[in-house]
């Protein structure tokens, strides 16, 4: 099992930043990729972005430019740096880990609990 620990959230006025952290803990044995998926009221859950082993990057377009994903210095924490908020970036947003683990050593996603953004106008 793979706990997932999200951080960062709050209320921010458009047009100001906010950092999202988030830190996996469990009986992990490795970590395919790390990303970010945002729900907001009455809409689907979407991909915000993600983050590979190697690094490899991928943006939602409404973000791209605004918000960058990073890993931390352990492989198990994942940041992401918002800018330049907008009010259509409020949500719930998720933390989400693709790994393998020693009792379930096939690839298996893994969410957190989720964490509120909320910009105002």
């Amino acid at each position: 099992q793979v706990h997932l620990v999200e951080s960062g959230g709050g209320l921010v006025q458009a047009g100001g930043s906010l950092r999202l952290s988030c830190a996996a803990s469990g009986s992990i044995v490795s970590i395919n990729s790390m990303g970010w998926y945002r729900q907001a009221p009455g809409k689907q859950r979407e991909l915000v972005a993600v983050i590979t082993l190697t690094g490899r990057t991928n943006y939602a377009d409404s973000v791209k430019g605004r918000f960058t994903i990073s890993r931390g210095n352990t492989e198990n924490t994942v940041y992401l740096q918002m800018i330049s908020l907008k009010p259509e970036d409020t949500a719930v947003y998720y933390c989400n880990a693709e790994a393998r683990t020693v009792f379930r050593p096939r690839a298996t996603v893994y969410w957190g609990q989720g964490t509120q953004v909320t910009v105002s106008s």
